[in-house]
């Protein structure tokens, strides 16, 4: 399938969601929607790098923050309409991601993680710092009661999460197919063998970071708007890091789809224990299912099912043997 028939029909299943969440008049539909769709887009951007290329990242946190106070931040100076806050949430995350990815790529590993952690404490450590942006104390945003053709607010940043998802998910499927995503997996199965044979690892990898950094900015950029007062606990909440790991774990990190299945499954969860029992249980309910999934599916709910599909049940094998081992049966 192309991928502007790819990104069509995404916008068709999207369209219908949002119809459908709309006759169910309630407006919380929406905003548990937003939180799934937002950790939709969070898991795909950290698989570009970390599914697609091997480098496990924690500062997924760091770059959904930097998207949220760039907005609080023009939001002072210039109130903007949001896909442009979006636009320049993506920009400085980008920004910062290539940075990061300068100075940190030569590391490998464990190395390459606690680096991307260094990154979140010191940029929390500045906002905390920063009074223009509120600080510790944080900061307000007041967003309008309603907006038209919408109706209430919550519909129209469910709409704007919406349009991201799916453009996360098909540049995620357009880097996946292309030369770009073909590099990324040599890095990721041997870097010193990809480097020998003459792939550019360095340059890929930059590309990956930046990619990755400007989409997690980007789903950051409404989260101001969504949550009305924005403080550094909220914005780099260890929520953002775990999650935006675990979903692309426990779906598969290997394909596009593993991200989204993973997110909605986990996503979807969370909301529910957080109406039914408490949201202090949600990294419970991912610590326990990321550890079931690396015992029964280490390649993720992608990867069990592909395995599935691509090899017969054992039963048939078994019976195959049988027959094969049978007198007079043919060789």
């Amino acid at each position: 399938m192309r991928s502007d028939i790819f990104f069509l029909v995404w916008l068709i299943v999207g369209a219908i969601v949002f119809a459908a969440a709309a006759t169910l008049g309630n407006d919380y539909y929406f905003f548990a929607g937003y939180v799934v769709l937002q950790y939709v887009v969070l898991s795909t951007a950290w698989n570009i790098l970390g599914g697609y290329c091997g480098y496990v990242n924690f500062g997924s946190a760091a770059f959904f923050a930097l998207g949220a106070y760039s907005t609080v931040a023009i939001h002072r100076l210039d109130p903007m309409p949001i896909p442009v806050l979006v636009a320049i949430g993506g920009l400085a995350s980008g920004v910062v991601g290539f940075a990061m990815g300068y100075l940190t790529l030569r590391l490998r590993g464990a190395f390459f993680a606690i680096a991307t952690l260094a990154l979140a404490v010191v940029l929390q450590t500045l906002v905390v710092n920063w009074d223009y942006v509120g600080g510790s104390r944080g900061a307000y945003i007041v967003r309008p009661e309603a907006i038209a053709p919408f109706g209430s607010y919550i519909k129209y940043l469910f709409f704007i999460m919406m349009l991201l998802a799916v453009g996360a998910i098909t540049v995620a499927r357009m880097i996946e197919r292309s030369r770009l995503g073909y590099g990324f997996a040599t890095i990721r199965d041997d870097e010193l063998a990809a480097e020998a044979s003459g792939v550019p690892t360095l340059r890929l990898k930059l590309i990956a970071t930046t990619i990755s950094g400007a989409i997690m900015g980007m789903a950051g950029a409404p989260f101001p708007y969504y949550i009305g007062f924005l403080q550094p606990s909220s914005a780099f909440s260890l929520d953002y890091a775990v999650n935006s790991i675990a979903m692309p774990l426990i779906g598969g990190t290997t394909s596009w789809a593993g991200p989204l299945v993973g997110a909605l499954l986990l996503g979807s969860l969370q909301q529910v224990a957080t109406v039914t029992i408490s949201s202090a249980v949600n990294l419970l309910i991912v610590g326990l299912l990321l550890v079931g999934f690396v015992i029964v599916a280490p390649n993720g709910i992608v990867g069990l099912v592909r395995r599935y599909i691509q090899h017969k049940p054992l039963g048939q094998i078994g019976r195959r043997r049988v027959n094969a081992d049978a007198p007079g049966a043919a060789p």
